[in-house]
């Protein structure tokens, strides 16, 4: 049995991050800075003083209450506030900490909302039905992306006059660039709701269609992706679905399983880069094509990395495939060049999902087809897929910060649903996220104190749970026990956080509908239905003064014309006299 050792008092601390590979965490020697944290938390003044500090930095804290030029809207599929928990202590376990004392990049937001996720019709919504929620500002129905509840799952008829357009969309319109990143496969739910509608989040490309979806005039998702709207920035996995049937997948030309898709015999990577032949338009598939791509000389850029899904970050070929933080800056980078902004959309899954290994065609790991890499580790019931890919989300957040100004960029930081995953046990100070609980179960047996209310992870032998200490649980794929079998994890039902910084984060704030995100960020960068009714552009000397509601329309503007350093300036003439 694998001994733990907690903070108090600390030491050398075992801890498991790869597969049957142990590191050695020096979390500090005998009068080093963890021992020297853990003395001082014992006195009060230790935290008065930490508490001090906090609300002098609330004092200080004032809205940005002008116009965003930029948005970028980060979603952590599956990231249930409890995901956030576990990922923020592993991410300091990973740098040698105890971990619960640590700050996340999206910890750091100043503003912070609760969002409630049902859909129309499920209690517990599924991602299809969420991303219109956030893309496009309405509730919808599960299974179906970009139209109103009015649409019907599978009905392809009752598609047409129910579309719902996103703030993509809309900023497209307004003249700014826009960009899709997700380590899932490009036509996956999140990111489709951003420019597709369909009955089916699951119809793909159109070998998915049924006939009589194609009778009645149903286009499939991976189309509407190089039709509906001109994306500048398109990086994730997916492509399969976006060539000829039978053509051989350029990283894996043996495999039968991953060859191109389509029956109409079309190759939409090409009708894309053809579509704008005045801009100098890019595709790469491997990562050192990735690289090559110079930011100041490339319009627009499509980076299919895999035939379906990008692979967990933990058994991710660091010489093929980009990382979330690599494609979440080259976006930037692209997108930024636009004088009128851009909007940009960053999606990790983070579900606990099935690991399917294909040892024979190369691929590891492919999941089900549901959701994204954290929300697919979550659907598997393999918690460490699921944290490591949070953890990656996490410091794609921390890059897009050091990438913009909070002065004109409006960033958010929200999950479109939760997990049934929980972490608990009265574990001490310093146990590892991945470790066992502090006493064992009335059935005289340890558990782990990450569990799951349902999945694969129900195994029982002879009446009884299985003994996890006869098994790796520390192994990247060990599957958490669960409370209830079920061949795939479910999605949970509670409120997710909002976290928001930039022009206009202010408005997040309480519990909120989900499809209230669309409208704020709509409304900070003057796109419909708010382009006449929005906020003042920034003041050209820096932080905007006070706004107040104008008289007709309660439409805000400026209190004053005169900038704040200028007042001062003028008042400080005033007093020479």
């Amino acid at each position: 049995m694998r001994t733990q050792h907690a903070l108090g008092p600390p030491g050398l601390r075992l801890v498991l991050l790869g597969p049957s590979l142990l590191l050695l965490l020096l979390l500090d020697t005998a009068l080093g800075d963890g021992q020297a944290l853990y003395e001082r938390e014992k006195e009060p003044a230790y935290w008065d003083a930490q508490a001090r500090d906090t609300l002098v930095a609330a004092l200080k804290l004032r809205p940005r209450e002008h116009r965003a030029k930029n948005l970028i809207l980060f979603l952590g599929d599956g990231m249930g506030v409890s995901t956030v928990t576990a990922a923020r202590i592993l991410k300091g376990q990973m740098e040698g900490k105890s971990g619960e004392e640590t700050v996340l990049a999206m910890d750091s937001f100043p503003y912070l909302a609760l969002s409630k996720t049902y859909s129309v019709d499920r209690q517990v919504a599924d991602s299809a039905s969420t991303a219109t929620a956030y893309h496009c500002g309405v509730k919808a129905n599960a299974k179906t992306v970009g139209l109103s509840a009015r649409a019907v799952a599978y009905e392809c008829n009752t598609t047409f006059g129910n579309e719902v357009y996103s703030v993509l969309r809309r900023a497209k319109a307004q003249g700014k660039a826009v960009g899709i990143v997700t380590t899932t496969r490009v036509q996956h739910a999140s990111p489709a709701a951003a420019y597709a509608h369909s009955v089916s989040r699951s119809w793909y490309s159109d070998a998915d269609l049924p006939a009589s979806a194609r009778r009645h005039g149903c286009v499939d998702i991976a189309t509407q992706l190089v039709t509906n709207v001109d994306i500048d920035v398109i990086l994730g996995g997916g492509r399969m679905y976006m060539t000829p049937k039978g053509t051989p997948d350029p990283e894996y030309p043996t495999s039968i399983s991953r060859k191109g898709d389509r029956k109409d015999r079309k190759n939409l990577i090409e009708q894309w880069l053809k579509a704008k032949p005045k801009k100098k338009s890019h595709y790469v598939w491997h990562k050192e094509q990735f690289d090559e791509i110079n930011p100041k000389t490339t319009d627009r850029l499509m980076g299919l990395f895999e035939p379906k899904d990008m692979r967990f970050e933990v058994f991710r070929n660091n010489t093929r495939d980009p990382s979330i933080v690599e494609m979440t800056e080259k976006a930037i980078q692209i997108l930024s060049k636009n004088p009128r902004g851009y909007f940009l959309f960053v999606e990790d899954e983070f579900q606990n999902g099935r690991v399917h290994t294909v040892k024979n065609d190369g691929l590891v790991p492919f999941s089900s087809d549901c959701c994204g890499r954290i929300d697919h580790g979550h659907h598997d019931g393999v918690a460490k897929l699921a944290l490591t890919e949070a953890v990656m989300f996490d410091r794609a957040i921390h890059r897009a910060s050091r990438l913009t100004r909070e002065s004109d960029t409006l960033t958010v930081v929200t999950a479109d649903h939760s997990h049934v995953f929980t972490l608990g046990g009265n574990t001490p100070r310093g146990n590892s996220i991945f470790g066992l609980a502090a006493k064992k179960a009335d059935d005289s047996m340890p558990f782990t104190s990450i569990l799951y209310a349902n999945g694969p992870g129900y195994v029982h032998v002879n009446g009884t749970r299985a003994n996890i200490t006869l098994v790796d649980y520390y192994d990247q794929e060990y599957m958490q026990q669960a409370a209830v079998p079920l061949d795939s994890e479910t999605h949970g039902g509670e409120d997710v956080a909002i976290y928001a910084r930039g022009p206009m984060a202010h408005l997040f704030h309480g519990v909120k509908e989900q499809n209230y995100v669309a409208h704020v960020m709509a409304y900070a960068a003057c796109l419909p239905p708010y382009k006449d009714d929005c906020p003042p552009k920034e003041c050209p000397y820096g932080e905007c003064p006070h706004t107040q509601a104008a008289s007709s329309g309660g439409r805000r503007t400026p209190a004053s014309g005169v900038c704040p350093p200028l007042v001062g300036l003028v008042l400080w003439l005033l007093l020479l006299k």
